[in-house]
């Protein structure tokens, strides 16, 4: 059998129910800004993450690509060009000095 409650007390009753559903859309945004925030937060940390590998690799690359050109055969031909070079330049020498000899010899006749 039903019994008759105190008015104050179904006020009251009344008034926290109203309370909670009057905080409930307030509660569910700040529980959506919050998963936002921390969905943004770990995206950027991922980006600075992806950043920071992507580093790494152009410098592995660009090292191993300044390694090629030290230890290519190009390095070689420099060399041996240079050793060339310095060849023709006594065979040069060579050859003016015989020149003038031939000419101090001859008497400046040609």
């Amino acid at each position: 059998m039903a019994e008759n409650v105190h008015s104050m007390i179904t006020d009251s009753v009344t008034q926290v129910n109203t309370k909670v559903l009057g905080d409930a859309p307030a509660q569910a945004m700040a529980t959506l800004y919050q998963t936002a925030g921390a969905s943004s937060g770990l995206a950027l940390q991922n980006a600075v993450h992806a950043q920071n590998n992507q580093y790494a690799l152009n410098n592995a690359a660009t090292t191993e690509g300044v390694n090629l050109l030290y230890t290519s055969p190009t390095a070689a031909s420099a060399q041996a060009a240079t050793k060339i070079d310095a060849g023709f330049e006594g065979v040069m020498a060579r050859l003016d000095g015989l020149i003038l000899n031939f000419r101090s010899v001859s008497g400046g006749r040609q």
